[in-house]
């Protein structure tokens, strides 16, 4: 069977095998773009099982023509959201407790705190005096991890759009923030 036969059979029956079969076919090319983003071939290959777990939803939303181009596409964009979200880990306060183990110093964790507090209500500020467009795709895609078709089908805007609107949102709140400093 062809990738668009077992996706058609696959959306009419929902037997899990079918999907199965497109991970006996795909699976070291997903793990192998997971390679290109991540660098590590353990957490490419959780990746890989992550994207295939996906794609048991996936496949009932997506109208797929192409599947192989539209699989690196979503494997893509896992990676590129593991990876966003790895840059955002917050430094665990036990960690600062190591670092700074006088009671004295610890009143310097609670004005860390009071200070990202203040910089969390200013952002959020922000993103609320932006344009409806640029406030409602920021949101989806920063603080909803969605990727850009996500956004584009839940807004109806299309992907450049999405992307025009994210882009100057972002440059818009760094105006505002650094405007409000």
């Amino acid at each position: 069977m062809t990738d668009n036969e077992i996706i058609l059979r696959y959306k009419q029956t929902r037997d899990k095998e079918l999907v199965g079969e497109l991970f006996r076919r795909y699976a070291r090319f997903v793990c192998l773009v997971c390679m290109k983003y991540l660098k590590e071939e353990e957490q490419a290959k959780d990746a890989a099982m992550q994207v295939f777990e996906e794609l048991f939803e996936k496949l009932k939303k997506h109208e797929i023509q192409n599947f192989k181009p539209w699989l690196h596409s979503v494997a893509k964009n896992h990676c590129l959201i593991l990876l966003r979200k790895k840059k955002r880990l917050p430094v665990f306060q036990e960690d600062l407790f190591r670092e700074f183990p006088d009671p004295v110093e610890s009143k310097l964790l609670l004005h860390l705190s009071d200070e990202k507090e203040s910089l969390l209500t200013k952002l959020e500020n922000a993103i609320l005096s932006l344009n409806k467009e640029q406030r409602t795709c920021i949101e989806l895609f920063y603080l909803k991890k969605m990727c850009y078709q996500e956004v584009a089908a839940k807004t109806g805007y299309s992907d450049k759009q999405v992307k025009s609107y994210i882009q100057n949102g972002k440059r818009n709140l760094r105006l505002i923030l650094e405007r409000d400093d």
